[in-house]
């Protein structure tokens, strides 16, 4: 290998500012602070919310209307 063409490998944190958990690897990288990790990310921890859609649906019904008629192209 030739001498000081590599770059700089090093221990690294990442550390998620929601639940304070921190990863150390090694990367060429610096420390990073994550928003959100796979420790409370609600996709990972399964702990889902569910959305009002129904509510949505229906207060785009009131705005438009509904015809009942389906459109034709002509």
């Amino acid at each position: 290998m030739k001498k000081d063409i590599h770059p700089e490998y090093n221990e690294i944190t990442f550390t998620c500012s929601g639940c304070g958990h921190s990863l150390v690897t090694r990367s060429t990288g610096k420390n990073t602070a994550l928003g959100v990790c796979s420790n409370c990310h609600p996709f990972y921890t399964g702990k889902h919310k569910l959305l009002d859609t129904a509510g949505r649906v229906e207060r785009f019904m009131r705005k438009y209307g509904k015809t009942g008629k389906a459109m034709t192209g002509e």
